[in-house]
């Protein structure tokens, strides 16, 4: 039974993403950096997840953006294969509602129109979109507005197959040391293992809308997840970059097949907001 869906309603909800991702920190995140708060060893790290909590509820009360760098608008679009639709284009109704929630919610607009010559878009399109066609007559959009001062920490390594678990485990600690307070931590790390060039890196930017308090169903990722979050937040760089013990607050892995000859590896590293919001039409 095919379900007609209006793409009005796509850029209604994205609007409203836009503006709701860049003003209130998810649940899941506020939970992990109250939690961090308790647990952080250095009086200067608690001090600083302090003032972080002071931000978000001063954004939150006062509608002001909870980071200066609203990102660039990343959409995973998953579509019910029963779905049809109906209006404007689905990538043009997406990208109408991001410009939409950025320009009427008065968030930066960060994108520019060529990489080279590098003028301003002024509205913040075009989006990043991810499609993925699924079962049933459902429409999940996720919005993840990235910003760029973690994203430009991020890294892909094509490792050997021999260089195994420990090797993967290793190009972790190198991106998140090699990132230090550059990715304005506590952080969340999104990686991906498997697959190719570019869907490792997919994979990772894809894991860092799961919840932090959520693990890999998946025993053995469950276990390298934890022990590289023990590791990571054992390097010392702590809050701001400053010293601590809450480097990050998760480190979420997602797998895929591979082909024989390759170990793609992605990091995909976030801030401390780590902006995700979820919506079904």
């Amino acid at each position: 039974m095919i379900r007609r869906v209006s793409t009005e309603e796509v850029t209604k909800n994205m609007k409203e993403m836009c503006i709701e991702a860049n003003h209130y920190l998810s649940m899941d995140m506020k939970e992990a950096l109250s939690k961090a708060k308790e647990t952080e060893k250095s009086p200067l790290g608690k001090k600083i997840l302090n003032q972080l909590q002071e931000n978000l509820q001063i954004a939150g009360e006062e509608m002001i953006p909870i980071c200066q760098d609203t990102g660039m608008a990343v959409v995973f679009a998953e579509i019910g294969q029963d779905v049809h639709f109906e209006g404007r284009l689905l990538e043009e109704a997406i990208n109408e509602g991001v410009r939409q929630g950025y320009t009427e919610g008065f968030l930066r607009k960060s994108v520019v129109g060529d990489p080279i010559i590098r003028e301003n878009t002024k509205d913040n399109t075009p989006a990043v979109i991810h499609y993925n066609i699924v079962k049933g007559d459902k429409v999940k959009l996720t919005l993840a507005p990235k910003g760029f001062g973690s994203e430009n920490m991020s890294r892909v390594f094509m490792l050997k197959p021999a260089d195994g678990i420990e090797g993967v485990k290793e190009v972790i600690l190198k991106a998140v040391q090699d990132a230090g307070p550059n990715a304005c931590p506590p952080m969340v790390v999104g990686v991906g293992i498997g697959g190719t060039f570019e869907k490792c890196a997919l994979l990772a930017k894809q894991a860092l809308t799961r919840r932090v308090d959520e693990s890999s169903p998946i025993p053995y990722v469950k276990e390298l997840e934890q022990e590289m979050l023990k590791k990571i937040n054992g390097s010392g760089i702590g809050p701001g970059g400053l010293g601590g013990s809450t480097t990050a607050l998760a480190v979420n892995i997602n797998t895929y097949p591979t082909h024989i000859a390759g170990l793609p590896v992605a990091v995909n590293i976030c801030c401390h907001v780590n902006r995700h919001v979820v919506r079904e039409l």
